[in-house]
């Protein structure tokens, strides 16, 4: 009686961790799933892919523009702010290219170096990009990114999705699923045991 309650509570927890195993592995396929169709797209589209070092030109804060920060988007998401422009000296090719916070900037407004989200109060804007213009002229140089295709002429401080940001973007997925099939294969092993250990 005591070894049935014991082999049935075996084979419990078996199918337990078997089902453990077996959802780690969907979830992983589903987040695989997920970053190939949000992260990868936007890294693949990326022309600017080689580091070099820029210097600053000038970065001077133009009249306030509307951010048009999406197409489609509501007229309450549209709201003024200054319009910073920084100019850089690309030592790659000594060119004379407009500096952009990132793509999605470039994608925004092509006519500001940087696009603030929206925030409620204006004056924090103003002075975060008063701010930002400052470091501009204080650290002249600085290492940014460019289009060795020629396709785009100016430059970016970073990228949105470097290659660190998506090797870890697929770390967690790669160490549940091989968590899950780890788990599968130490559950066939003990049901085998069981098997090779009744048979004998």
């Amino acid at each position: 009686m005591l070894a049935k309650k014991l082999v049935t509570a075996q084979k419990r927890g078996e199918t337990r961790a078997l089902c453990l195993g077996l959802g780690m592995v969907a979830c992983s396929m589903m987040m695989y799933f997920f970053i190939g169709i949000t992260i990868v797209p936007f890294y693949t589209k990326s022309v600017w892919t080689t580091e070099t070092v820029c210097k600053v030109l000038k970065a001077n804060i133009k009249d306030e523009v509307l951010c048009p920060n999406s197409k489609g988007s509501e007229d309450e998401d549209i709201f003024p702010y200054p319009c910073l422009q920084v100019w850089v000296n690309l030592t790659a090719s000594g060119q004379e290219v407009m500096l952009y916070q990132t793509e999605d900037t470039l994608e925004r407004n092509p006519k500001c170096s940087y696009v603030p989200d929206k925030l409620e109060n204006s004056k924090e804007v103003k002075a975060r990009i008063e701010t930002i213009a400052s470091n501009f002229k204080k650290y002249q140089t600085f290492p940014c990114y460019y289009d060795p295709g020629g396709t785009q002429t100016n430059v970016i401080l970073s990228r949105l999705y470097p290659p660190k940001g998506l090797l870890f973007a697929f770390l967690w997925p790669t160490l549940m699923f091989t968590g899950g099939c780890l788990i599968i294969v130490l559950v066939k092993i003990s049901q085998y045991v069981s098997v090779l250990s009744a048979w004998q």
